[in-house]
């Protein structure tokens, strides 16, 4: 973070986190307990790492000893209530659910071959460590992400079991208690289903890479970068923010996460230059909330996509990006006209930095660059995550310039020695020799300039990260096991397009409120699971693709926080700005409007997703998108090049919106209406026609 700008103190961003963000409501730990938590962090880095790269355990072995990892560091860092938090102790009854969780988590380890060998039956011991497990699982994450995914899986269990007293079309046989603990703890179809497959293979990896793309210094990067590019544009603290924002999506899964770090360093900026409290918080909070949308890094529950639908991730991602470059063209068109109307200049000079400086620094874009570049070559997602990992290693070295010149001698024979054994012997992949030469690298960076324990700390960071994940896609399993027992998406799939009547827009309706009510204090990767499993249905039942269906729940899940009543990522920026927390949600739903169009967009025309189209088909709708949008974020604004008139406002929004509807006919209509009221903005502007009008007693100036 460039030291010419204000900030929040390490503190205050912690006590931000902690109010509004249940992943980061950690206790403080002292002495012996903080040593056992971090070194039981740092083991699970390198289980996983180990895993991955040199010895792939059974599938319910590595997930039943990932969520053990999980279950045991919860209850040791999570405390039961935040008074307990504040304490900075481990109470005793804590210690014994931690040693519970290790069971749990050792259990499928001891006792593979004789659970095997059942074969869908279980014992008496079997069903009190699955109803165990069951029990704890909804305790770590009531404690590590919330009370809301919490309710919504025990109501999920509640109704698998009492089905036959369910009224109308919901109503099923049930099922017994041995029979759910049997499957949510012995199948692949609950707490070790999908969910969890994902955070143990693609989630954990990639949160890996992110704690060490920050430890390398690229957060920081990212800020001096975006002031760098549109710092001295028209409303420039703003617009660092969003380009901030946007690349920081990329290393932060979390929209809280991405609000507090680089909010601290945004927000206090937009404040001093003039903007409102509740907007600046606003700009925050939608900038950061379409982080999580922004490839090639999206959120969490994009890596759950890969299998839900079956595609890899790098078809994903890339169907994604035109839609994420909308968002943030509409945010930032936003804030350019509220800056315009408010008379908002860009920064002064004293307080840009070193713009020679910075771009000397361009090579700590490489791990971004390369993770594309590994995800579009056709690697596999753990793959790339690893080597995307060694990349930011390496770029983290060249900061280092005692080393600078020494770690390519180093990197390059280590690298070459093995992979003339590995030929030689067969004994090791070209993987097993990355991670050996970069290990040695390490090593030896450690001696001349004490980088080690930076990666270590990375590894620790990113283990303590993906503990939230964990528990909620623990919890996730097993509302999809219901689900899968009881037949439950279908038949809500089918009364939502009932109750819509069959129309497409309808349907979408419903499924968007369903999304963003369920995504309210739920974190995104829980909430993708529920509307993919039980709304997503409904939009393919009538004839759509499975990726437009998944994005649009996916993209309001993500929007439901910045959405009122509930919307965490806007509250957390209230609490930097200082402002009323309602009418920052406000401000940022308002700004983020494009967020709530885009998905509807995309549905309706998949050329917007690259999806059976050509370059100009594609490049059309792009542009008669950011067409709509400009119109739409100047009726909102009520600014353009001048301020707009009441019917100057209703016809440009609506006029934008003809433009984003696909078809013919109402992009011609819509095109007329911008041409029109963008011909009559520019010559009242250029006082070449008069129109006098008064606006709450006053003239309005042009």
């Amino acid at each position: 973070m460039s030291e010419q700008h204000e900030s929040l103190s390490v503190e205050k961003q912690k006590e931000i986190m902690a109010k509004y963000d249940p992943e980061s409501s950690v206790r403080d730990l002292t002495g012996i307990m903080a040593k056992i938590v971090f070194f039981g962090l740092l083991a699970f880095s390198i289980y996983q790492l180990y895993t991955t790269t040199i010895y792939p355990l059974p599938a319910q072995i590595h997930r039943s000893i990932h969520v053990g990892f999980g279950l045991v560091l919860i209850f040791l860092l999570f405390p039961a209530t935040r008074k307990n938090r504040e304490k900075g102790k481990i109470a005793w009854y804590d210690i014994v659910l931690a040693l519970l969780g290790l069971g749990v988590g050792a259990y499928w380890p001891l006792f593979y071959e004789q659970i095997i060998m059942r074969a869908g039956s279980i014992s008496t011991l079997d069903f009190y460590v699955g109803l165990l497990a069951v029990i704890l699982v909804l305790e770590a994450t009531r404690r590590s992400v919330g009370l809301p995914i919490t309710i919504i899986a025990a109501a999920f269990l509640a109704y698998a079991y009492w089905g036959r007293q369910m009224p109308g079309f919901l109503i099923h046989r049930g099922v017994d208690l041995d029979n759910i603990v049997q499957s949510m703890f012995f199948t692949t179809e609950g707490i070790l289903g999908t969910p969890i497959a994902v955070s143990s293979t693609f989630i954990f990896l990639f949160l890996l890479f992110g704690a060490f793309l920050i430890k390398t210094g690229v957060g920081q990067y990212f800020n001096d970068l975006a002031v760098t590019l549109a710092g001295k544009r028209t409303g420039g603290p703003a617009k660092v923010a969003i380009f901030s924002s946007a690349l920081q999506g990329t290393i932060s899964g979390s929209s809280v996460a991405n609000v507090v770090t680089s909010g601290s360093f945004t927000i206090p900026m937009m404040r001093k230059l003039g903007y409102r409290r509740e907007f600046a918080g606003g700009v925050e909070a939608a900038a950061s909330t379409g982080g999580q949308l922004m490839p090639p890094i999206m959120g969490a529950a994009a890596f759950l996509m890969i299998e839900f639908i079956g595609m890899d991730y790098w078809s994903i991602a890339k169907a994604a990006a035109i839609p994420a470059l909308l968002y943030f063209t509409g945010v930032w068109i936003m804030t350019h006209f509220e800056a315009k109307r408010t008379g908002l200049s860009g920064l002064p000079d004293e307080q840009m930095p070193d713009r020679k400086q910075v771009f000397k620094q361009l090579y700590l874009l490489l791990p971004i660059v390369a993770i594309v570049l590994y995800l579009s070559s056709g690697l596999s997602v753990m793959r790339a995550a690893i080597y995307g990992i060694l990349t930011t290693i390496l770029v983290g070295l060249l900061r280092r310039e005692k080393f600078r010149k020494l770690y390519p001698i180093v990197f390059g024979v280590v690298l070459v020695g093995y992979a003339i054994y590995g030929m030689a012997t067969g004994g090791f992949s070209i993987t097993q020799s990355l991670v050996a030469a970069t290990i040695a690298t390490i090593l030896v960076s450690y001696l001349f300039d004490g980088n080690f324990m930076e990666s270590v700390d990375a590894l620790v960071d990113g283990a303590r990260t993906a503990l939230g994940v964990v528990a909620a896609t623990a919890a996730a399993g097993i509302i999809v096991g219901v689900v899968t027992k009881t037949g439950l998406g279908l038949k809500l799939a089918n009364s939502l397009v009932t109750l819509a009547n069959g129309e497409i827009l309808l349907t979408l309706f419903f499924t968007m409120l369903a999304a963003i009510i369920l995504g309210m204090g739920s974190p995104t990767t829980a909430n993708y699971v529920i509307t993919s499993t039980i709304a997503a249905p409904a939009i393919i039942l009538l004839g759509v693709a499975d990726l437009p269906a998944h994005l649009f729940v996916f993209y309001f899940g993500i929007v439901a926080d910045i959405t009122p009543p509930v919307a965490l990522a806007a509250f957390a920026a209230s609490g930097i700005a200082s402002s009323e927390p309602i009418r920052t949600g406000v401000n940022a739903a308002k700004l983020a409007i494009a967020a709530f169009i885009i998905p509807y967009m995309f549905v309706l025309e998949p050329r917007l997703l690259m999806i059976d189209t050509t370059f100009m088909e594609t490049l059309w709708v792009v542009f008669t998108a950011v067409c709509g949008m400009l119109a739409i974020g100047a009726g909102l604004i009520g600014y353009w090049f001048r301020r707009m008139l009441w019917f100057e406002r209703i016809a440009s929004v609506a006029g934008g919106l003809t433009l984003i509807y696909p078809g013919t006919m109402s992009d011609i209509i819509g095109l007329a209406v911008f041409a029109v009221i963008l011909g009559l903005q520019f010559l009242i502007k250029r006082d070449l026609i008069g129109l006098p009008v008064e606006r709450r007693g006053k003239k309005v100036q042009a």
